[in-house]
């Protein structure tokens, strides 16, 4: 059999013929034979390159269908031997694509950089060394070592396996984790059925395993039905307030351009010069530079963020920060110190145990499951104490999940052969429930009702004084070569496990900056009522409101939509309803982000409108969250969200300004047209008033942003774009209007002079406005960044210049203004600012008191 052929059906191949097969050893490949096959094979990505190259996104920049239109118009100007013309129209074209590249490039490079410190590695054999490298660099035939948390990176048959159980629901449906064994199984056997192979893209839900890597990259399962999880994300908040206002533009656009086109073509005007004013018009509708703009203003956040320890892993995840109403988190080191110490051990008559400490001792230092700093605190006061596993052997593991909420060791004792002893610890309902007697002093006696209530009223007790309480409970049976979930049953109660994690000092208080900033938090723990509610009381939120997983299994979707944004507190959920609660707050209109870092909040994270988890998280959490916080600390999230609705707030800025603007001065054209001689600009002074308007709009990702659209959160509103877009608009119509009456009635304007004034007025119109629609304060109180005052002051400097610039005046058709017809281009553009900022102030005002509350809205928009 070829090795081709083994590979097409590994899982019914003998592992050692599998490792000859592909040129490995039970140590691993050597470094220069993988360094060679990597240089074959290719890096281990299912996804193309991790970011566009230099020369595609430079091709991307000429994709706009105007962009070539405009291309197509000057190439028949060319041909029609209009040099000066199709010149210009290409020179400005081409500088307008060079600067987008030129800024998307260097913020795709910048995000790159933030990216790699984040970049999934695996632990792989080679040289007989375990070492750890970046998942790229994985090839058939290495060895990688898995265990609970990690992500599986390739597909491999599985060579040795201790109690490991896989979640692959991404690839065979199947919600409950699955066992992989070494073994062969029969070459037609489907891939669901395939229990001695892993898949890449499936997690590790407990136990440990070494997988020999049979296929990488795109030859995976996942790689051929190109099923990744990132391929799959819902459409985000931000990315369809994008997709609305395109489709908004594109509307307006349509109407505007066909009426002139068709109006020019009445007026027999030349066609091409009809067609390229046309356009040219649709060109400077659109915010052309808006991709730009979006790149560089989210990258300046990225890199703002990164400094203050967050970790932007999807650039529009920093708009969804900025728009989040709702943040939902577990409490352990979150609102708590998360350093978890083990305070007591108890026997089931509350009294300091010896026994029970060695026996939770031996289940946690045994233990080969998830790594959870509860069984740390346990080994840790073992050792500290001198305890050992000595006399004990490890039979079999149970692994803990979150359905059972438990986890067994069993263990044979040296004095007893023939016997093997479970030891059980877990929550303490679940681990009572298991138990039909109880320890007494050494003697068992039956669990009756009264010592029931005696033990629910020790762990209430420890529980509303803060404590974090789980159960141990033992078994002795006659030996057996193995056992599962069912063999827990007819146990003996032992004990109580006591742990200490206090809420941090400053939790109270993030808590209430994070609600001045219009955020709610939703503590979704697995954790029992009594110390999630005591936590809650520390940092401020309402123990009284709370909902149990109990109440929630048992709920309608429509009532949990009305009680889950007056709920503080869901307690003893299971991860199932974690993401059923996500949902359930974004029905509703919220903007959800979701803090988790465990393998069960992988589903949570997904369905959330931003992902948050942290550095040190289980693989699976990571890959799914959108945001990495280097520090477990909400008041960094604090950070990232400002910093967020800030880069938000001048995404916001550019669009509405230069839409509106652009759109007013569309309009007055639109409407010139029909009842002038001449065309009101030619397309090539149509270009270059777009180009050199744009020069600022770059500077506004610097911008400074008043603190009042920093205190909520912000969302997409089409439709108060749309507004904002036809009163200013109409506005600058307006004064466009009296423009063309002064010059042809007072100066009684030739074309030359006509084009040459209004490019004037128009573009200065457009600066001023930036300055002014900036903010909704009187613009004089609200400082911009010097880079945004310093480019407008620039552009503004050229725009007077422009006309007297002989040649270049001549190229574009202008002609020197006198100082009578300056006067009244200045005079135009001051009353045309003035009457900007007040009806500015009349427009937020009547937003401010005629808009519906944040959530209805945001639920209409949905």
């Amino acid at each position: 059999m070829t090795t081709a052929e083994r590979n097409a059906s590994y899982w019914s191949e003998d592992a050692t013929a599998m490792l000859v097969a592909l040129g490995s050893a039970p140590g691993g490949l050597a470094s220069d034979g993988a360094a060679a096959l990597l240089v074959s094979v290719g890096p281990n990505s299912v996804e193309d390159a991790p970011r566009l190259s230099a020369l595609r996104l430079l091709l991307r920049q000429f994709e706009s269908p105007l962009v070539l239109i405009l291309a197509f118009a000057a190439a028949i100007s060319l041909i029609l031997q209009q040099w000066v013309d199709a010149g210009i129209i290409l020179a400005i074209v081409l500088g307008s694509s060079a600067l987008s590249f030129f800024q998307e490039y260097r913020a795709s490079t910048a995000v790159e950089e933030l990216k790699k410190r984040l970049a999934l590695t695996a632990r792989v054999l080679r040289d007989h060394v375990e070492q750890v490298l970046p998942v790229t660099q994985i090839v058939p035939g290495d060895l990688i070592l898995l265990s609970a948390g990690n992500l599986i990176p390739a597909d491999g048959l599985v060579i040795e396996a201790q109690d490991f159980l896989v979640s692959e629901a991404s690839m065979t449906g199947e919600s409950f984790p699955v066992e992989k064994r070494p073994g062969i199984l029969a070459a037609d056997a489907p891939l669901a059925e395939r229990t001695n192979t892993v898949f890449l893209g499936s997690s590790v839900r407990s136990g440990t395993a070494r997988v020999l890597v049979v296929h990488t990259g795109r030859r995976t399962e996942f790689g051929a039905i190109a099923a990744r999880l990132r391929a799959r994300q819902p459409e985000t908040d931000f990315a369809r307030g994008v997709r609305q206002f395109g489709y908004l533009l594109i509307r307006v656009m349509v109407v505007i351009v066909l009426f002139v086109l068709t109006v020019n073509v009445a007026l027999d005007r030349p066609v091409i010069e009809s067609l390229l004013f046309a356009a040219a018009l649709a060109m400077g509708l659109s915010p052309e530079l808006l991709p730009a703009i979006i790149s560089v203003t989210l990258s300046a956040g990225a890199r703002a963020m990164g400094k203050r320890g967050v970790i932007v892993r999807r650039l529009d995840a920093i708009e969804n920060l900025g728009s989040m109403s709702v943040l939902c988190t577990d409490k352990t080191g979150t609102l708590t110190e998360g350093t978890i110490v083990l305070s007591e051990v108890l026997d089931a008559a509350n009294r300091p145990s010896d026994a029970v400490r060695q026996l939770a001792y031996v289940n946690a230092a045994l233990e080969t499951g998830i790594e959870n700093p509860l069984d740390a605190a346990i080994v840790a006061v073992g050792a500290a104490a001198g305890l050992t596993t000595a006399g004990l052997t490890k039979i079999d593991e149970i692994p803990y999940d979150f359905v059972r909420r438990r986890l067994t060791i069993v263990v044979a004792e040296e004095d007893a052969p023939g016997r093997h002893m479970f030891i059980t610890k877990g929550a303490f309902g679940e681990v009572l429930g298991i138990c039909t007697t109880v320890d007494r002093d050494g003697s068992e006696v039956p669990l009756d009702a009264a010592t029931r209530s005696d033990l629910e009223a020790v762990f209430k007790t420890r529980g509303e004084q803060g404590f974090r309480v789980l159960a141990l409970a033992t078994r002795r049976v006659a030996a057996q070569p193995d056992y599962d979930r069912e063999d827990e049953r007819d146990m003996v109660f032992r004990g109580f496990l006591v742990f200490l994690d206090p809420p941090k000092p400053e939790a109270k208080q993030t808590i209430q900056t994070l609600a001045r900033l219009g955020i709610a938090i939703k503590v979704i723990s697995g954790d029992n009522r009594h110390v999630t509610a005591h936590m809650a009381t520390v940092v401020g939120l309402d123990a009284s409101s709370m909902l149990t997983g109990e109440e929630l299994a048992g709920m309608k979707d429509e009532a949990l939509w009305h009680l889950a944004p007056r709920t503080d507190l869901f307690v003893e959920i299971d991860p199932q309803q974690k993401e059923r609660i996500v949902r359930a707050l974004q029905r509703i209109g919220h903007s959800v982000g979701y803090l988790g870092d465990g393998i069960n909040d992988a589903p949570a994270l997904h369905a959330a409108d931003v992902g948050i988890s942290v550095a040190e998280a289980v693989d699976v959490a990571r890959e799914s969250a959108d945001i990495i916080l280097l520090s477990r600390d909400l008041d960094v999230l604090r950070q990232g969200v400002e910093d967020g609705r800030r880069t938000f707030a001048n995404t916001l800025k550019y669009i509405s300004i230069t839409t509106s603007a652009n759109f007013g001065n569309m309009i007055s054209m639109a409407l010139a047209t029909p009842f002038l001689p001449f065309l009101p600009l030619a397309a090539k002074q149509i270009l270059l008033n777009n180009f050199l308007s744009d020069l600022p709009s770059l500077a506004i990702s610097s911008d400074n942003v008043d603190p009042e659209r920093v205190s909520a959160p912000q969302r997409w509103n089409v439709k108060q774009i749309q507004r904002f877009m036809i009163v200013f608009g109409l506005i600058s119509s307006a004064f466009d209007l009296l423009t063309f009456g002064v010059l042809l009635c007072v100066f009684h304007a030739g074309e030359a002079l006509f084009q040459t004034s209004w490019f004037m007025i128009s573009l200065l119109t457009e600066l001023a406005v930036v300055l002014i629609l900036r903010t909704r304060k009187p613009a004089f109180r609200s400082r911009p960044s010097r880079l945004l005052l310093w480019s407008t002051l620039a552009v503004a400097t050229a725009t007077f210049s422009i006309p007297f610039l002989g040649g270049a005046s001549a190229l574009f058709g202008f002609v020197p203004l006198s100082t009578l017809e300056l006067i009244a281009v200045v005079v135009i553009v001051g009353a045309y600012s003035v009457a900007t900022e007040i009806a500015k102030a009349w427009f937020f005002r009547h937003e401010t008191t005629g808009s519906r509350p944040a959530t209805a809205e945001a639920g209409r928009r949905r």
